[in-house]
């Protein structure tokens, strides 16, 4: 599994504003110059968050983006399974994978399905205000 510039970037985001200890709404261009990261491509990930309800978007003057949660509201698996899609480590544990022919034979299986359950239940466990607060 390699997370993508996406997930890592909506990452990067999100705990940028948690970090911001005001109620304002935070504009793309502070976020993008802060994260060094292109506007239009923020744009897009923002546009995910927001859709999902994980940020609030206010557009005009005084607009930007804010967390619709408090930070320790949200984990790290939620936010990468939103901008990543699925987590697992092979597609044959993915639920939208369907029934494989060899699924009753397989003797590999089992360690791919304890790996996507390590790996789910090691993200899902970390918040955006474990890692602000992390030394």
């Amino acid at each position: 599994m390699i997370i993508s510039t996406r997930g890592r970037y909506a990452l990067r985001v999100m705990l940028d504003l948690a970090q911001q200890t005001t109620d304002r709404y935070v504009p793309l261009k502070e976020i993008a110059n802060r994260q060094d990261i292109s506007e239009k491509y923020l744009e897009i990930i923002l546009k995910v968050l927001v859709k999902n309800h994980l940020l609030t978007g206010l557009r005009g003057k005084g607009g930007g983006y804010r967390l619709t949660k408090e930070p320790g509201e949200y984990t790290l698996g939620e936010i990468l399974r939103l901008t990543e899609g699925s987590l697992a480590p092979v597609a044959c544990v993915e639920e939208s994978f369907g029934e494989c022919s060899r699924r009753e034979t397989c003797l590999s299986r089992p360690v791919w399905q304890k790996l996507d359950t390590l790996i789910n239940d090691y993200l899902d466990g970390i918040t955006l205000e474990d890692l602000i607060h992390s030394p």
